[in-house]
């Protein structure tokens, strides 16, 4: 019989993974942090809820002008893993929440497919208002936005970056040699201090199928990281 969370893959397209015979690993991954502060006065850090507020009328590029939403993200704030894909698509600048079209809908099922439940981790972009027509971001308009996803890294402390797309790499990972996608992929890197992997945007699986067999190697990847380090 069928795992649920294959027949979650095989249903988006992604059936390759049923003519490999996969074993499915068990993996139960704590994804959420509970570390305590000492018991020093300290003054209190303040929460993604309230800098998303505090953010929303960003003006400091060109995107706020034709944006509908400021889409900064969501999740949970003290997640090991931490998704960070472009930017937001049409139905994200419509409604301001983050991935939530047909590449959020296939994130959903990838992610399931490794028994990582959307809830326990959080999600963001490189830019936080949508590029017209699904551009990439301008570099103006990445360096724009970088200090906002700085600081959501530092305030939810993930233990895992997962980089979705080429654009997503590249910006994070400028000081390293690559002008290709899988000249990311195939390297290990940390960001930070922090592990981080590579991979495809689920819009691209959408768009080509030859993606979609090396995804899967590279979400069994990060299933393995994190079946060795779970705590």
């Amino acid at each position: 019989m069928k795992s649920y969370n294959l027949e979650l893959l095989k249903l988006s397209g992604l059936d390759f993974v049923f003519k490999n015979n996969l074993k499915k690993q068990a993996i139960t991954p704590s994804l959420t942090s509970t570390s305590q502060g000492n018991n020093l006065p300290q003054t209190p850090q303040p929460t993604l809820d309230s800098l998303e507020n505090q953010y929303s009328n960003c003006t400091k590029c060109p995107l706020s002008e034709s944006r509908n939403h400021f889409v900064y993200g969501e999740g949970n704030p003290h997640a090991k893993v931490m998704l960070i894909g472009e930017g937001p698509g049409a139905k994200e600048d419509a409604t301001g929440k983050v991935f939530i079209g047909p590449a959020g809908e296939l994130l959903t099922k990838m992610l399931a497919a490794i028994n990582i439940n959307r809830e326990d981790i959080y999600i963001t972009n490189i830019v936080k208002c949508r590029p017209p027509q699904n551009r990439d971001p301008f570099p103006a308009e990445k360096e724009a936005c970088l200090p906002y996803l700085l600081e959501q890294i530092e305030l939810i402390k993930p233990k895992v970056l997962i980089l979705l797309g080429k654009v997503a790499a590249s910006t994070l990972l400028k000081d390293h040699e690559g002008t290709t996608l899988n000249s990311f992929r195939n390297k290990e890197f940390y960001f930070h201090k922090i592990r981080t992997f590579v991979t495809y945007h689920p819009a691209a699986l959408l768009h080509n199928a030859e993606y979609k067999l090396p995804a899967w190697h590279d979400l069994q990847h990060i299933q393995n990281y994190l079946i060795s380090n779970e705590q």
